[in-house]
């Protein structure tokens, strides 16, 4: 008898698990609302984002517009090959290398920073007007943006007659290539901090405030606090805005370069974007065009990769 009754314990269930087919769709009959929000969404990015990847195809063919993408005479990866050989390839991947980098080093840290300033403001009405006037910025047109970043920097402009004051010599800046850099940046900082901010702040409001109580009654002063409470409570979110930042390093702003380069700044202006711009509309080169901006992604997606990686074994946290 007692035999039998280990015998019942030690037998396992015999219960078939539900198929992925069964299991969606019991999921589906309990969600369908929800599915049904998502479906536009889903379709937006098969049309518009997973149907045209047909078209990279092209980066291995002679590309001809007349024959198509299925009549194109196929090639390899002549166009890589071409790419790497092209004596503007070197100072295109430098420009863009250098952009990007200073654009991180500079632009990264700067909506923490405003984040963190604006988060100390008591008085509501005032943090409100901080808050407003560090956003318009990033609602002005590109176009409206790098007029007047023309108009500033041009020789008579307000930022060379300042400049003057303090024994520097009064040049166009736009057109000199050893200001173009710095002109990007800053500019691009202050297009963008305070939105990128509002992400922060976000955080910020999150963060127990009891923890600050405790930590001015232990003596802590305010950089202390910030130390020990604010910036480790922003760790996730800047992690994780980091890695998505170094998944676009190489995506430098197109439309803004465009418009503030000219011939005598294309030693230190010219990206990979306006190459491929030139390459690929202007002279019609669409599978050259095509292949350097796939190479453009692979970097990126290699970037995002390994930074994620990176950011799991040193912070213990991760994009995915």
């Amino acid at each position: 008898m007692q035999d039998h009754i280990a015998d019942r314990r030690l037998a396992k269930p015999n219960i078939k698990k539900p198929s992925f087919k069964e299991r969606l769709k019991k999921d589906f009959d309990h969600n369908k609302i929800k599915y049904l929000m998502a479906l536009p969404i889903i379709i937006f990015f098969l049309v518009f984002h997973y149907r045209p990847m047909y078209g990279l195809l092209m980066v291995f063919q002679n590309f001809s517009p007349r024959l198509g993408i299925d009549g194109s005479p196929w090639v390899g990866l002549y166009h890589f090959q071409r790419f790497f050989n092209d004596p503007n390839a070197f100072r295109i991947i430098r420009n863009t290398f250098n952009i990007s980098i200073w654009s991180l080093v500079f632009g990264f840290p700067a909506p923490i920073i405003l984040a963190l300033l604006i988060n100390e403001i008591k008085n509501k009405t005032f943090r409100r007007v901080v808050q407003t006037v560090s956003y318009m910025p990033y609602f002005v047109s590109i176009v409206v943006v790098c007029s007047l970043i023309a108009f500033f920097t041009q020789s008579n402009g307000l930022i060379p007659s300042i400049m003057e004051t303090f024994g520097f010599q009064r040049d166009n800046l736009l057109a000199n290539p050893k200001y173009f850099v710095p002109i990007y940046v800053i500019s691009g900082i202050w297009q963008t901090m305070g939105w990128d901010s509002i992400i922060y702040l976000a955080a910020l409001s999150g963060i127990d405030q009891e923890q600050y109580e405790a930590a001015r009654i232990d003596g802590a002063n305010k950089l202390q606090q910030i130390r020990r409470i604010t910036l480790p409570g922003l760790k996730p979110t800047i992690v994780i805005l980091f890695i998505l930042r170094m998944g676009s390093l190489l995506s430098v702003g197109f439309e803004k370069i465009l418009l503030l380069y000219s011939a005598s700044t294309y030693s230190v202006a010219d990206v990979i974007s306006t190459y491929v711009y030139r390459m690929g509309l202007l002279n019609a080169d669409y599978s050259y065009a095509a292949a350097i901006g796939l190479l453009n992604t692979l970097v990126n997606l290699v970037l995002l990769l390994v930074t994620n990686h990176i950011s799991k074994k040193v912070a213990g946290q991760g994009l995915f």
